[in-house]
Formats: C-alpha cells, sequence, structure tokens
C-alpha cells in the first residue's frame, strides 16, 4: 500500500470522499427531513470555517516561503510552527475535512459523517504520516519537539 503514499493531492481526495458521500446519500435510505434553507446555512457556515482554516494554513506557508505542494514534502524549506500551526500541525487537511463536515450537513444524511472519517483515516496513512517522516528527516529535533506540543489535526 506504500504505492499510495503522497501520489493523490489531497484536494482531490476530499473531492473523491465527497463524491462517495453524495453517492451513498443519493441511494441509501436514511435522509433526516432538515429543510433546505437550514441545510444550506448551517453547511455554509462551517464550510466557511473550514476555507478560513485552510486559507490560514496556506497563507502561513507562504510567508515562510516553502513549498504547499503535499507530493514532495522533502521539498520544504522551513518548519512552520507560527499562526495556525501552533493549534493543528495540518491546517489545510483540517480544512478539508471540515468542508465534508458541512457537505455531510447539507447532504442532511448522519452516515455521511463515515466519509469525513475516511478522509482523516486515508490521510493520516498515506499522506500525513509520509510527510511526517520527511519532516523528521528534515528538521529533526526541531519537528520532534513542535509534534510534541502540537497536535496532528487539532
Amino acid at each position: 500500500m506504500g504505492i499510495l503514499e503522497n501520489r493523490i493531492p489531497p484536494p482531490l481526495v476530499a473531492t473523491l470522499f465527497g463524491l462517495l458521500m453524495w453517492l451513498a446519500a443519493r441511494y441509501l435510505p436514511g435522509a433526516l427531513g432538515l429543510a433546505i434553507e437550514w441545510r444550506i446555512g448551517l453547511a455554509l457556515a462551517v464550510l466557511l470555517i473550514g476555507t478560513i482554516i485552510c486559507l490560514a494554513g496556506v497563507l502561513s506557508f507562504r510567508y515562510a516561503r516553502t513549498t504547499v505542494n503535499p507530493l514532495k514534502p522533502e521539498t520544504a524549506s522551513a518548519l512552520v510552527s507560527s499562526g495556525v500551526y501552533r493549534y493543528t500541525r495540518n491546517p489545510m487537511y483540517l480544512g478539508f475535512a471540515t468542508a465534508l463536515v458541512a457537505w455531510s450537513i447539507f447532504l442532511a444524511w448522519p452516515l455521511a459523517l463515515l466519509g469525513v472519517l475516511g478522509f482523516v483515516l486515508y490521510m493520516n496513512r498515506f499522506q500525513i504520516g509520509p510527510e511526517e517522516r520527511a519532516l523528521a528527516r528534515l528538521f529533526g529535533n526541531d519537528f520532534a519537539q513542535y509534534c510534541t506540543r502540537v497536535r496532528r489535526w487539532i
């Protein structure tokens, strides 16, 4: 399974899980009867939060002048531990997961949250794990200390 490590861009992974969530909600029973106005309003609020978290991560990387390319973590030129990175080691992925929560709210199908869980598990195994190994090689003790201070997700 190592062949999947750092191979699929995270936005594509999130999109694929979102598609699976939609298909399941469309063809399997169990949808909640929430009014569309409530679903849209709540989903947009949660999506806004996810977008802000994700953009804060991108901006922190840009400010530090390091790569935002998740497929090549070994090219990182700086260990970013300020800004949103004081609270989460993976704000961009947290933002994607939050967007998937918003999508599940819009779908009004509680089991859609399993798609969010699937995304998190996939990212932990095939994206974050390999990234953290690369960062440990690049930044050694500084990265190890950072990991003791800041959680992977929240």
